[in-house]
């Protein structure tokens, strides 16, 4: 059995207006649920629990890029301060060598 989405627009209290509704708009992307592309028109407020999915998958992988960028930065941040203490202590000693 299939289930089949109503008609009824809690908005205007009746039949959906369709193209004559500003909510009426058209989507393209891919189903977060499903994985299988969508290219439709539907109303804006009945696609927001789709929509709000799709950009709860985005925050996620924004957040588990950053925690990656984070690590690597974390990570190679005490060679940067070896090679900088490194650098400082060779001009240092270049410095008292030129002034015997």
């Amino acid at each position: 059995m299939q289930i089949q989405q109503g008609t009824f627009c809690p908005l205007v209290q009746g039949e959906c207006k369709k193209f004559e509704c500003m909510f009426f708009t058209e989507v393209h992307g891919t189903n977060p649920n499903t994985g299988q592309p969508v290219n439709e028109w539907n109303c804006a407020i009945a696609l927001m629990p789709m929509l709000l999915i799709e950009g709860a998958q985005q925050s996620r992988a924004t957040g588990a890029a950053v925690e990656s960028f984070r690590n690597e930065v974390s990570n190679n941040g005490g060679a940067l301060v070896q090679m900088l203490a490194s650098a400082a202590q060779q001009s240092m000693e270049k410095r008292l060598a030129d002034a015997h």
